[in-house]
Parts: structure tokens; C-alpha cells; sequence
């Protein structure tokens, strides 16, 4: 139990529950520092997630009553922000967040503290708003436009409420810096390093991620195209298609699959390759856990991940040449495994764990904490009542 923050009196949140990617998986290391704290979400979805939260009081936004998923969430948009204002969250004298867009704008009480674990800022917001109008039609340009303006005023409003911030990179820190003016601590998201091993590597690359335009899956193609490069792709998304009807020739399109599957296709990878900037890229510290290299772009969480000529290759971001050139002409058999697995070590869970709770116990010092109340647990609350 973390000092100064028992489990009656604290309240945690995250954005939304539907799939179980890297923002959930370090929501889930977070869960599990305060087993009986309730946990309140947008919208959740016990299928998509696995399971993983079986066993946890969850509260629900009243969006929960629309059915939208995985697939449709962003339609909600306009409705976010409020939704997250509405979640109940003031019986808490801490509440802890973890947030990617709009978790970081309950409305904790005047007198509770808030610490916002910080994925990212709103990316679609702040620094992608033109590959966000890119990706809609152009007749609801205007008004995507419109609610993006909308949806910065509602998250600086969001972010002078907050008591602390944790980031979870060194590139997000900054960006809390500039957008919001508000310091930050970095630690690290967590890792399940313990669940990979080393392999022998085959003859293909690998990558794993959404397939979006933001991850940049395009540039990792035509570079290992030009390269004469077999790539597997891990992943789903709405370029898929798209992507794989032009590149089908030079690489394997996987989909999603199993952790047990992914672990063994990291272990086999003459190497990962991570074409865009990450906040921090899980992908490229569970590679280096199996022993693999990474080419990764040198820029965001891979200059923190990343040993540049020890566990993998930088090169310049949005360099298809440069990109192509790694994937060709370097050995990857010259990378020792063991110096791989111990830069991927000091990711580990129980490494985040630690930090985190020490973290919220010295900012939560501050409040005083009543007496425990026996946890409600195994609930899902769906539409709470507002409490504007």
C-alpha cells in the first residue's frame, strides 16, 4: 500500500478501456499499486481488454449507454472532455490519472490532490491537428477544426487543476512544458521484460504498432522494400488496407496477435524497426527483453531506450534513405543479447512500481487521510450521475 494514499481515499482513471495497448498495460501496473481502489473510465469494454480488470469496482462515463468501441470512439470527440468532468471522482482525497487526451480533466475536489501519469498530450490537439484534418473527409474539416480549437482551451483549463504531473518520456515532459507551462517528473512506463526470451534470429524485420499514419508504418515499407528487406508487420488500423494492397509483395501483414505469438516473433527478428517518433515506444524495450536490436528513429523515446551502437541504430526521423541503408547494411549478429537484455531490465514493472508509488506518496504527503472504508469490488458502474 503506498504511503499516504490508502485505498478508501484514493480514486484512479484513464481515458478510456477498450483494448489492452501500451497506455492500458501501464494503466494496469498502475491499478495494481492500489488493488482495492475504484477505477472510473470513459468507456470500457471487458472483452476488448481481456479480462485484465476482472475484480475492479470500474465506474463508466454515461457514454458507456451508446455501445461505441474500439472502432468508433472518436466520433465522440465533442464529448469528451465533459464526460471526463462528470466522472465522480470527488469522495477521493487522491485521485491518480492516466491520461493520453482527456483523463487528466476530471474534476477532482478543491482540497484533493491529482497526479496526472501523462502518456501524452492530446496529440491530435497540440502537435498532429493538420494530420488529424488530413485523415477526415474535407466537408467535416471545418468542424474537426473547430472542436480541436475547443478541445485546447477545455484541456489548458484541465491542466491548471491538476497538482503534479508524471511523464512518461523525456519528449513528454517537454511537450507538458510548452503546451500547458507545467513541470513534470519522467518515469518510465513499465515492461513485463520477464515474459520474453532470446531466440535465434531469422531473415525478417519486424514492426509492432497501430497501423495509423502517425506511426509512420509507410516509411518502415518502402524502406525495407528499397532494401530487399522481408518485413512482418504486427498490427490493425485504418491504413492497413491501404498499406497492404501496395506493399503485399515485401511484407507480411499479421494483424493482431497473442502475446505468445508477438514474443515470438520479437525473439526471431534479425531486429525491430520503430519508424516514427514514440513518446516512449514499449515495442523497442520488449524487442531489446528478446535479445533483438532496434532501428529506431532518433528522436522521442528511443534516445532514452535505445544505446545507440550497443542495443540498436538511430537514424534521422522521416529518412526512408537513411532507414533503408540500416536495414541493409548493418550486422545485426555483432549486437550482444546479453548487453540487449540488461538496457531492457531497467524498464521493468517492478522498477515503474516502485517509482510510481514513491512519487504519489511524496506529493500525496500533503493530505490527510481518513480512516479506510471496505472497497465495493467486481462492479461496473455504467452512466454515473453527474456531479456538476
Amino acid at each position: 500500500m503506498t504511503p499516504g494514499a490508502t485505498a478508501s481515499s484514493t480514486g484512479l482513471v484513464h481515458d478510456y478501456l477498450l483494448v489492452m495497448r501500451g497506455a492500458e498495460r501501464t494503466f494496469a501496473a498502475m491499478a495494481s499499486c492500489w488493488p482495492a481502489a475504484p477505477i472510473y473510465t470513459l468507456l470500457y469494454d471487458v472483452a476488448g481488454t481481456g479480462g485484465e480488470f476482472d475484480g475492479r469496482r470500474i465506474h463508466t462515463s454515461y457514454l458507456q449507454t451508446t455501445g461505441i468501441g474500439q472502432s468508433g470512439f472518436r466520433r465522440l470527440l465533442p464529448l469528451l472532455h465533459g464526460a471526463a468532468r462528470r466522472l465522480p471522482v470527488q469522495e477521493h482525497d487522491v485521485v491518480i490519472s492516466s491520461s493520453s487526451a482527456f483523463a487528466h480533466g476530471v474534476r477532482a475536489r478543491a482540497d484533493a490532490v491529482h497526479v496526472c501519469y501523462c502518456h501524452s498530450p492530446f496529440r491530435y490537439a497540440w502537435f498532429e491537428q493538420e494530420r488529424a484534418l488530413q485523415e477526415c473527409g474535407r466537408v467535416t474539416r471545418p468542424a474537426l477544426r473547430m472542436a480541436l480549437a475547443h478541445a485546447r482551451g477545455r484541456d489548458m483549463a484541465a491542466a491548471r487543476a491538476v497538482t503534479h504531473y508524471i511523464a512518461n518520456s523525456e519528449i513528454s515532459r517537454e511537450r507538458i512544458q510548452r503546451f500547458w507551462n507545467r513541470d513534470a517528473t519522467v518515469i518510465h512506463p513499465p515492461v513485463e521484460v520477464e515474459r520474453f526470451r532470446v531466440g535465434e534470429p531469422a531473415d525478417y524485420a519486424l514492426v509492432v504498432g497501430e497501423v495509423t499514419r502517425h506511426k509512420r508504418t509507410d516509411v518502415a515499407l518502402e524502406a525495407a522494400r528499397r532494401a530487399g528487406v522481408r518485413l512482418k508487420v504486427v498490427g490493425a488500423g485504418p491504413e492497413l488496407e491501404r498499406l497492404r494492397s501496395k506493399y503485399a509483395a515485401t511484407a507480411e501483414f499479421l494483424g493482431r496477435v497473442s502475446d505468445e505469438r508477438l514474443g515470438s516473433l520479437y525473439r526471431h527478428a534479425r531486429a525491430l524497426v520503430v519508424p516514427n517518433v514514440e513518446e516512449f515506444g514499449i515495442a523497442a524495450v520488449e524487442a531489446q527483453a528478446a535479445g533483438r536490436p532496434v532501428v529506431a528513429a532518433a528522436a522521442g523515446g528511443a534516445l532514452e531506450t535505445v544505446v545507440d551502437g550497443e542495443t540498436g541504430v538511430l537514424v534521422p526521423p522521416d529518412d526512408v534513405d537513411a532507414l533503408a541503408e540500416a536495414m541493409s547494411e548493418t550486422d545485426f549478429d555483432r549486437f550482444a543479447s546479453k548487453r540487449i537484455v540488461s538496457n531492457a531490465a531497467r524498464f521493468s514493472t517492478e522498477c515503474f512500481k516502485q517509482r510510481l508509488t514513491r512519487e504519489v506518496a511524496r506529493i500525496a504527503a500533503r493530505v490527510p487521510v481518513p480512516e479506510p472504508v471496505p472497497a465495493s469490488q467486481g462492479e461496473v458502474l455504467v452512466g454515473a450521475p453527474s456531479t456538476s
